[in-house]
């Protein structure tokens, strides 16, 4: 690549006055590498902006600092500089490709109107998950460009379910040539083989139409099926965008505490599908409901704190370590833990 070449492909960022403060020599070596550690004051949009440039700085020292800062940095501090509604594209990609597994930093990435299609790719390569789920139902974003579907169904993370929704064909396989009469004659199949691949055809098949038939099918009818349809059902019409579907899930009466716990552990379920859950008895008496409740982010935060009162000392220990939860539940861990102590 020639040196035209570089300098083209240089970004032009425009550097606040008090960032440009820290990248002059004003205060020396000292206070640069403390902007690289987090510790100087400074708001999110900056404090990233910073860590920026000293990524692709020539200062390896610097470098290493704000690449360590920028993967511990509090999910609330990406929260606030995402909030920057003129957030220059490049730093949204650097906060993506250092925090592609935070859903809730990458939520907000995936709303901003600034991300670009270099970042939403790494993501359809990359994520899992939340993520993957969040990104796969993002219909606004998924009609910027076809390479996006084409990577999501390529993910190695994503199930046929998704990959079904987003176009993709199982193919058929090749019918195997038929036997002579006279194999046929000399060799007999187990007749278990024969019913295990009977019944596993029809599955398949069975997952392929229902999903078909989903797509012709009436909000009403939606809403009818959510309501008395089976696990199969319920997980396809979970993922629907319109609420009023995907509460009625909710309100099978077939639906099992395992289902209710996958959608309260997925960080992307709306506010309604936890106002829901938080409503029954039943299903907050449990334990592992409490804690997916808890570290979820649309639980209102007076209840999640009242529900870590009831979790163990060690999943304590784990939400205050966690990078994936929001910074009131963090503060609100460690502050349990150093009241044990005393």
């Amino acid at each position: 690549m020639t040196e035209k070449q570089q300098e083209s492909e240089k970004v032009q960022i425009v550097i606040p006055a008090e960032v440009a403060k820290i990248m002059s020599k004003w205060g020396g070596h000292s206070v640069r590498l403390a902007a690289a550690r987090g510790a100087l004051p400074m708001s999110g949009h900056n404090l990233v902006t910073v860590l920026f440039v000293f990524y692709h700085g020539e200062n390896q020292e610097l470098k290493g600092e704000a690449l360590s800062t920028l993967e511990t940095l509090p999910a609330q501090i990406l929260l606030a500089a995402l909030s920057q509604v003129e957030l220059h594209p490049s730093l949204i990609d650097f906060i993506v490709k250092l925090r592609y597994q935070d859903s809730v930093v990458m939520q907000a990435a995936l709303q901003h109107r600034m991300i670009g299609i270099k970042s939403l790719l790494f993501l359809a390569e990359n994520s899992s998950g939340d993520v993957l789920d969040m990104l796969s139902h993002n219909d606004e974003v998924l009609r910027k460009t076809d390479a996006l579907r084409t990577a999501l169904i390529n993910n190695i993370h994503a199930d046929k379910v998704m990959k079904q929704r987003l176009g993709w064909v199982e193919p058929r396989a090749d019918p195997e040539p038929k036997p002579d009469a006279k194999s046929q004659s000399e060799s007999v199949p187990a007749e278990e083989d024969e019913a295990d691949s009977f019944v596993d055809e029809e599955l398949e098949e069975e997952s392929l139409s229902k999903y078909q038939e989903l797509q012709e099918m009436s909000a009403a009818d939606k809403i009818k099926m959510a309501l008395t349809g089976d696990k199969e059902w319920r997980t396809l019409l979970i993922r629907e965008s319109n609420k009023q579907v995907n509460t009625a899930v909710l309100r099978n009466p077939r639906i099992s505490d395992g289902e209710v716990l996958s959608i309260v552990k997925n960080r992307s379920s709306s506010d309604e599908l936890i106002r829901i859950v938080l409503l029954n008895r039943d299903w907050v008496k449990l334990y592992d409901m409490k804690k997916a409740l808890a570290i979820h982010p649309r639980t209102p935060l007076q209840t999640a704190m009242r529900y870590m009162t009831f979790l163990s000392e060690k999943d304590i220990r784990e939400i205050a370590k966690s990078r994936d939860v929001g910074q009131a539940i963090v503060n609100n861990a460690r502050r349990m833990l150093m009241t044990k102590k005393r």
